[in-house]
């Protein structure tokens, strides 16, 4: 198992840390806020322009001369040259970028769910700028100089482990500021006690318990949303009583943000948190691949979209790949549920009937809970697919007759139906 553990080397990471503008330093990131949001629409109108009148589209390099040096020396856009250039140039490469995704995604070169096309940017969303080296620096007195708009104070909880390539300047719905670093950062195997390979775990997930793993061990859904759920409801009633462009509406729109911003900081919080406790206990982790965009569309939809599944196995994905854990998706057809962890005997509940079923006898005699028995079947299996993986990493180091590297992303398995993972001579990767 140890030939699976992913060598990851300068992963570039977010750092983000709490702003405290002055009143004159906020004046300045709303003007520039305010021309990132028009640069970025204009991008966005120029491009359905294009497609309406069927000519090609413009290029970032065109978009910038047209839509930045030429719109600055006309009086609509004067105002553009009070702010720096550099955030202005970024987001049109965001743009870029955003379509570019949109156009793999409708071809299927993109993986994932669908991807839509780029949207106009409103002013009571969040807020972004992003600067490249040559316009922010991190000073010695701890302050962050951000070009036209000044020294900005920095709650700085922690140290940067390296010098930021980048920083994303942040205004949340609710008013606050936040500075994101791009930094690149090591694996974090030296930071990590060594475990053995029998340190492993199964991850079965549900509504009920959000995750059961190894040993019968839980961890009980805290249904952020739901928690908040009423308090939610009577600030968005409240929200919609209030005439539109009043400046009570305004402190309603706020209330509802900040409900919206608890319960995204809570989850993301504790996701964070149990991934770290997962993958400092287990040296190889195996949870099966969820359809999370097709359950989503289902009855149970709201409690899907609270549980946050997709963002917690993004998350212990990537958190194992730089920790140096193995992590293997079991496929989403395997009937970890339906197998008898006892004799294999597919007896097990089934259909939608079978989802209120949480104890099950088997024609064998064992008597299995419902979750616990899934772990054990989805253990056995990822431990199956790691032994077929590193089977094939082997041959192909003895085919090509040199060292093939594992995996970057340090997950192996079969995620979608019919996909397969061979080893390649010509993949620089290996698997």
């Amino acid at each position: 198992m140890s030939d699976l553990r992913s060598i990851v080397v300068g992963v570039h990471l977010r750092y983000s840390y709490r702003i405290y503008p002055t009143a004159p330093q906020r004046r300045a990131l709303a003007r520039t806020f305010g021309c990132v949001r028009t640069v970025y629409n204009d991008a966005i109108a120029a491009r359905k322009a294009a497609y309406a009148a069927g000519e090609k589209y413009p290029i970032t390099v065109a978009l910038a001369k047209s839509l930045i040096t030429e719109a600055k020396k006309t009086p609509e856009r004067a105002w553009l040259s009070e702010v720096s250039v550099v955030p202005l140039q970024q987001v049109l490469r965001h743009c870029d970028r955003a379509y570019r995704n949109f156009f793999d995604s409708l071809n299927g070169k993109r993986q994932g769910p669908r991807v839509g096309p780029p949207r106009f940017k409103r002013r009571t969303g969040t807020q972004t700028a992003e600067y490249t080296r040559r316009g922010f620096s991190v000073k010695d007195n701890g302050r962050l100089y951000i070009a036209k708009v000044g020294d900005l104070r920095v709650a700085w909880s922690r140290e940067l482990p390296s010098d930021p390539s980048s920083v994303t300047v942040v205004k949340t719905p609710t008013g606050k500021y936040f500075a994101s670093f791009v930094v690149a950062v090591e694996d974090e195997t030296d930071f990590l006690d060594p475990l053995p390979d029998g340190a492993e775990t199964g991850i079965d997930l549900g509504l009920k318990s959000f995750a059961v793993l190894r040993g019968g061990k839980t961890i009980e859904n805290p249904r952020f949303f739901r928690r908040l759920e009423r308090k939610l409801k009577k600030a968005q009633r409240s929200l919609s009583r209030k005439e539109k462009g009043s400046a009570n509406r305004a402190k309603a729109r706020l209330k509802v943000a900040r409900v919206h911003e608890k319960i995204k900081n809570s989850r993301s919080d504790w996701i964070d948190k149990q991934v770290k406790q997962i993958v400092s206990e287990s040296q190889a982790v195996y949870c099966e691949d969820l359809n999370v965009t097709g359950l989503v569309r289902g009855r149970a939809a709201k409690s899907i979209a609270d549980a946050s599944f997709g963002m917690f196995l993004t998350r212990l994905e990537s958190k194992a790949a730089r920790a140096g854990r193995v992590f293997v998706r079991v496929d989403r057809f395997f009937p970890s549920t339906r197998l008898c962890s006892d004799c294999g005997a597919l007896t097990g509940p089934s259909g939608l009937e079978g989802l209120t079923v949480r104890h099950w006898e088997c024609g064998c005699g064992a008597v299995h809970d419902r979750d616990a028995n899934a772990e054990i079947n989805i253990r056995r299996e990822g431990r199956r697919l790691a032994a077929q993986a590193a089977a094939g990493h082997a041959e192909a180091q003895n085919a090509c007759g040199q060292h093939v590297r594992p995996d970057m992303s340090g997950s192996v398995g079969n995620s979608r139906p019919g996909k397969k993972h061979e080893p390649s001579c010509m993949s620089p990767t290996g698997l």
